[in-house]
């Protein structure tokens, strides 16, 4: 199973890694709010994560860890 891990102090919610997931497992977070103002991305059913990598390929601000 693969660990994904969002570095939510630089997410600045552009929602690409939600677009490329093809598992639609990422989300914006409606209860956290980082320190920019931002709801950052999480994943909400990691079970299901395959390792593709493709969210952490499109971030542009490298604030996501996809571990095999």
């Amino acid at each position: 199973m693969a660990k994904v891990t969002i570095n939510s102090d630089i997410c600045k919610s552009c929602e690409l890694c939600i677009t490329a997931c093809p598992k639609h497992i990422i989300e914006l977070s409606k209860d956290l709010m980082n320190s920019k103002g931002y709801h950052p991305a999480i994943v909400f059913d990691p079970e299901k994560c395959i390792g593709c990598c493709a969210c952490a390929i499109m971030c542009p601000d490298c604030a996501i860890i996809v571990e095999r």
